[in-house]
Parts: C-alpha cells; structure tokens; sequence
C-alpha cells in the first residue's frame, strides 16, 4: 500500500482546539487540502471530532477537528465540549486556536486554564490576523506567550490559506517516526453517508442561520450506487417541533429546495460524480435528549 519504507514513515495525531467560531474546521479543511469537515457563521457547527488527514511528504499529520469549548448548559452542548477535551488528552499534540479579532477573551483564557491544570503545552495558532492591526497583534502574543504554555506561535489566515504551508510543515516534523495509521491517500475519517449528511447540515445551517440550527440534525437513510456510475443518496433533516417544518421547507418549498441543490452540488464536487439527491423532513421529537442519536455519531450521551 505505501511506496516509502516503514522505517521513514512519521505519524501522530495534533488536535485543533479553541473557543466557538475561532475558524477551527477552516483551519483543519486547509491543512488537509480538501473538506472534511463543515463550516458555517454559527457557532457549534462542529458537533463532534472529526480526523483530517495531512500528508507532509513521508509524514501523516492526523488533525482532530474539535467541537469549540465553552461553558455547556444543555446535554448536547455538554457532550460536545466533552468531545472536545477528549480529542485534545488522546492527541500527541495540541494546538490552540485563538480568532485574534476578538483577542484574548473568557472562553480563550478557561482552555488555557486548563491546559496549565493538566499540563499540557500547546502551539498557540493565531488566526484571522489579516483583521488585526500589527501592534495589536504584537501585544496579544505577548499576552499569550506570558502564559507559559505555548511552545510555538504562528499567524495564519486559515480562510486565505496565509500562514497554513509553515504550519503543516512544522506539524510534520513534529510527529514522531511509525507507520502511517490510513492510507496515504485518505483525507478524513469519516464515512461517506455521515459525510454527506454533514454537508447537507452545513448548508441548512447557513441558510436558516437565524432561525433554526440548533433544533435540526441530518442522517443519511440510503446511498445506493446507480449503473451509470451515479449515487441516490436519500436523507432526513430531523426536527423537533411540528412548527419547524415549515421553517425547513420554506414558502412553496422553496428553502428545502435550495438547501437540497447547495448540498447536492458540494457533493457531487467532492465525489466526482453525478448525485440524485433527494431529503425529507421528519419530526423527532426531542432527539437531542435521545441516547441513540448520540452513539451515531460518537458523543457520550452521559457527558
């Protein structure tokens, strides 16, 4: 399966940790050079840990997406955060992402907080410094570095991809020698059907931005490989009250539609081929209360 000898080959897995919204999963989709991972505006769109693979010449950068950390109040929130910490303890390596537009604020300063607790150091990842002028920039690294924890700093823009090469590069020399742990030419660890269902859920999430996000989970029901080399792929946007079922389907279904060609496009993009894409939209109630939504997709519903 691979070319180089087992002896040259390096792997170890770096989690990418951080407050909500700090650019997380743009930061791991660019490392990985391809999507594995959704993006929206709203925070929490990453609701579980997902593993992107980065290939640094014979090293096998395995980068953990994280749910962002913050101060949980319902059971899913909670899990997430769970999720989270669980990937950075599992983890050879840690890097903290820190949005610098918003600085160094609570949520930034309590996963610092932690990581001095368990003593773990970190590379400190400032992004979005293209927002910031340089001797604003110049003092939060300052403030950051004063912490103690932080072994490296880089600046990056993970949305322009400025910064990202250096970064990948000293992530490569970081991990340590042994075999690669997936094939050199797999990018994520997730499944195509939980991978599809994602991407449909991102794009519900950006177009019901203000309105619905956090009551909607996607599943993908049955994929079925046609014969002209096509996919049906059937999915359900679960909700939890009968009342936002007309938010997802939109005035003559209109939004339901729209989300179904944005989805279907993205993945027809990623898999190279032509996708029927056909979704439903299903009540259940209280799904994010629901023991067996949580084992689907690997969060701890006891967290």
């Amino acid at each position: 399966m691979n070319e180089v000898p087992e002896t040259d080959q390096r792997c170890g897995f770096v989690a990418v940790v951080g407050a909500p919204n700090a650019g997380k999963s743009t930061l791991v989709n660019a490392l990985v050079g391809t999507k594995v991972s959704i993006v929206s505006p709203k925070v929490q769109t990453t609701r579980f840990r997902v593993m992107g693979i980065a290939m640094v010449g014979e090293a096998q950068v395995v980068l953990v997406d994280t749910p962002g950390i913050f101060a949980p109040k319902k059971r899913l929130e909670r899990a997430m955060v769970a999720a989270a910490w669980g990937g950075t303890n599992d983890a050879d390596h840690i890097c903290l992402l820190i949005d610098a537009a918003k600085g160094y604020d609570d949520e930034s300063r309590a996963i610092v907080d932690k990581l001095k607790e368990t003593k773990r150091q970190a590379i400190l990842v400032l992004n979005k410094v293209d927002l910031v002028k340089r001797d604003k920039l110049l003092g939060l690294t300052a403030q950051l570095d004063a912490e103690g924890i932080f072994t490296d700093v880089f600046m990056i823009s993970a949305l322009k991809g400025d910064g990202i090469d250096d970064l990948l590069a000293h992530l490569g020399k970081l991990v340590s020698p042994g075999p690669w742990m997936f094939p050199e030419d797999q990018v994520s660890d997730l499944p195509q059907r939980l991978l599809a269902a994602e991407i449909t859920r991102e794009k519900a999430f950006i177009a019901l931005y203000q309105e619905l996000p956090y009551s909607l989970h996607v599943e993908t029901e049955k994929w079925e490989e046609k014969e002209d080399g096509s996919a049906r792929i059937d999915q359900v946007i679960y909700v939890e009250r009968e009342s936002q079922k007309p938010i997802v389907l939109g005035k003559a279904g209109r939004q339901i539609k729209s989300i179904g060609a944005s989805a279907r496009q993205e993945l027809e993009e990623l898999l190279e081929r032509r996708v029927h894409l056909f979704i439903h939209i299903k009540v259940r109630e209280d799904w994010s209360e629901k023991r067996g939504h949580y084992s689907e997709i690997g969060l701890d519903f006891d967290s």
